[in-house]
């Protein structure tokens, strides 16, 4: 494996895509800018798709990164989804909670017994109805990721009480920010303590 060769798969949701950001970096571009400026080449793939739920990514996922990430390179996987599982089509929530942490649990555990894998929580969106249902989704996913041995990173609460955020959503689609809401989510990842690209001493 050559430690000099980062890649960096970021598979997910409209979130992870930076849908709704004019500059187009959301925070998966700001993490990885960060890291660069830090001392850290990466390469970084964004895999985000919007409306995925978690039963579209666990289809896609597996083949999507392993042709990303070959076995000569130092590969990472982060995922992140949540919030279209738990938006209501017909009367129903379009992912069940129970089918939504199947679909965690075999999505991390798979990923984790090849790369080093991270997950970053749903976010909350202009909806309360549907913030209750996403949040205790991301509380039965925690759950999840630590018994599998994947580190969790909870934005919910903090974005919630973000006023940029909830403000940024509620400006445009009711559930995606601008750049602003993107810049504090970034945030919330570099400062987490499982990330893998903090400063170098």
């Amino acid at each position: 494996m050559d430690s000099s060769d980062i890649r960096l798969c970021f598979v997910g949701d409209s979130f992870v895509n930076g849908t709704c950001d004019p500059d187009y970096l959301g925070w998966t571009g700001r993490v990885c800018i960060a890291a660069r400026n830090t001392g850290y080449a990466l390469t970084s793939y964004n895999l985000g798709v919007r409306r995925d739920t978690s039963t579209d990514i666990a289809v896609r996922w597996q083949d999507e990164c392993l042709r990303r990430l070959p076995d000569s390179c130092d590969g990472r996987i982060v995922f992140s989804f949540g919030v279209n599982d738990t938006t209501v089509e017909d009367g129903v929530s379009r992912v069940s909670t129970e089918q939504s942490l199947i679909n965690a649990r075999e999505m991390l555990s798979t990923s984790l017994s090849l790369y080093p894998t991270l997950m970053v929580g749903p976010p909350p969106i202009a909806d309360l109805d549907q913030n209750r249902r996403t949040q205790y989704l991301a509380e039965q996913v925690r759950l999840v990721a630590e018994e599998v041995g994947v580190s969790y990173l909870d934005v919910f609460s903090s974005l919630e009480r973000s006023t940029t955020w909830m403000h940024e959503v509620a400006l445009l689609d009711g559930a995606h920010p601008q750049a602003g809401g993107y810049v504090e989510l970034a945030s919330l990842v570099q400062a987490w303590s499982a990330w893998w690209f903090s400063a170098k001493s």
